[in-house]
């Protein structure tokens, strides 16, 4: 049993930046984060080598680890708050702006690119707002700082390295099973070495969750075990899309990332654009259930022929309807039956004209997939009918901005899914209803992204500093 000020639990970038603004902040408070994965400079994909997933046991190098899926995302940071989720909901829009502008600047002092995307050309980009509108899309303003895969690697390791030596203890290779709480009051977690099995209880005055969008499963098992005040959110299904460059120029050479949304007939759910990576590459994450979904990359020094960007759909359940995360699962669990474990990728045409997607098509077609092991076949047996006509609906959309984007050789990636959905109740100062206990990023249902997930940390990390 040990004793700190702040147990932090995930080395998340909510978590990760937590702990950087309270040093920032010259707290002399004593701080843990336990992580389930390596660090950073610990972490690879054996694709590279094999040219297929293995599964890796007991967690998967692209989504565990220090800086979570931030290191293996393509290291996109928007730097609008209307942009990466619903905090400003919670706190205001000027609160999140400037907290976003703040983070920014930390960003930029561990050597994040100086450019930033999406403002170079603002007729340009008010020629593509216009085919937006008449498409019955709306185009979101948001600048861009893109890291780059391999640069957002280095980035995140100098951060590590300046938390170990301003004297934050990091745990690697230990998960959280449980948290101490009795009579409303969090007092600590229970943490289990991966190696050895054995377990052992931090104790803390605050206790801070940040298990990314990877741990939002758990944390919604452990909201209900504890009553910990939540309710059931968003979760959103999709597919990943993969064109030529040629296709994407403009918008691409404009914007780097075009966020849209749209409300597709004839159900008028929200359909968005997410992720966007030029010249980028597919890659397949895997969760400790096994499930396989489809995500996407871009580094800054190599680049493909395509370029790939997530289609997604957000469902609101309600009464008497409460586990949105098990129904996103069981759709991916049903695309990977189908892909015997992988990823499943079919051309747009196929899907119009009714048939499955073989791979010698694949192989005639000008876009060819970027993720060697995808297997070819029919995404529309397993994607909900809802969800997969609000995408086709998107689609023929987004074609009218994006001259050949429902082009028959479209790809789409199934299943691309986003586990935010459990959302947790807090105040402006990100308490719970559980003294001691703050949940933050993603698996709170509160953030998306990277630099959204990182702002909420700076301003848990100044409250926490000020206590």
């Amino acid at each position: 049993m040990k004793n700190y000020d702040v147990v932090i639990i995930g080395a998340g970038p909510s978590g990760i930046f937590t702990a950087l603004e309270m040093i920032k902040q010259a707290s002399q408070k004593k701080i843990i984060i336990v992580e389930k994965g390596s660090p950073v400079e610990k972490r690879a994909c054996p694709k590279a080598k094999t040219g297929k997933c293995v599964n890796c046991k007991p967690y998967c190098h692209i989504t565990t680890g220090f800086s979570g899926a931030g290191a293996f995302s393509d290291g996109k940071l928007s730097l609008n708050y209307e942009v990466g989720g619903d905090l400003p909901q919670l706190l205001g829009a000027d609160t999140v702006q400037s907290m976003i502008d703040y983070t920014d600047t930390v960003y930029l002092e561990f050597g994040a690119d100086t450019k930033i995307e999406g403002v170079s050309n603002p007729e340009k980009v008010k020629e593509i707002r216009k085919k937006a509108i008449t498409a019955g899309l709306k185009l979101v303003d948001c600048p861009i700082r893109h890291l780059g895969t391999e640069k957002a690697q280095q980035l995140y390791y100098d951060i590590e390295q300046y938390l170990i030596a301003h004297g934050v203890e990091i745990l690697f290779g230990y998960d959280c099973t449980d948290l101490v709480i009795r009579d409303n009051v969090c007092t600590g977690a229970i943490i289990r070495d991966l190696g050895t099995g054995q377990t052992d209880t931090l104790h803390g005055t605050d206790i801070v969750v940040a298990t990314g969008r990877k741990g939002a499963d758990w944390l919604e098992g452990l909201c209900e075990e504890h009553e910990i005040a939540h309710q059931p959110g968003t979760v959103d299904i999709g597919v990943r899309v993969e064109v030529r460059n040629e296709i994407m120029e403009e918008v691409n050479e404009v914007l780097y990332e075009s966020k849209l949304i749209g409300y597709p007939a004839p159900f008028k759910n929200k359909v968005r654009t997410f992720c966007q990576n030029p010249g980028g590459f597919v890659s397949q994450e895997n969760y400790d259930n096994n499930l396989a979904v489809v995500n996407g990359h871009s580094y800054k020094d190599i680049k493909s022929s395509n370029t790939n960007v997530a289609i997604l759909c957000s469902h609101n359940f309600t009464y008497p309807f409460n586990q949105p995360i098990a129904y996103a699962q069981k759709v991916g669990e049903l695309t990977n039956m189908l892909a015997n474990g992988q990823i499943l990728v079919q051309r747009y045409g196929d899907i119009l004209d009714g048939k499955r997607t073989w791979e010698k098509e694949l192989a005639q077609s000008n876009v060819r997939p970027t993720i060697p092991d995808a297997v070819a076949g029919d995404i529309t047996a397993a994607m909900p009918y809802r969800a997969m006509t609000n995408i086709i609906g998107f689609i023929k959309a987004m074609d009218y901005v994006v001259p050949g984007f429902a082009s028959t050789e479209t790809l789409l990636y199934s299943p691309e899914l986003k586990f935010y959905s459990n959302r947790v109740r807090m105040d402006t100062d990100l308490n719970t209803n559980i003294q001691g206990l703050h949940c933050l990023g993603d698996s709170s249902g509160w953030t998306r992204g990277l630099m959204m997930a990182s702002a909420m940390g700076v301003i848990m990390g100044r409250k926490l500093a000020g206590r």
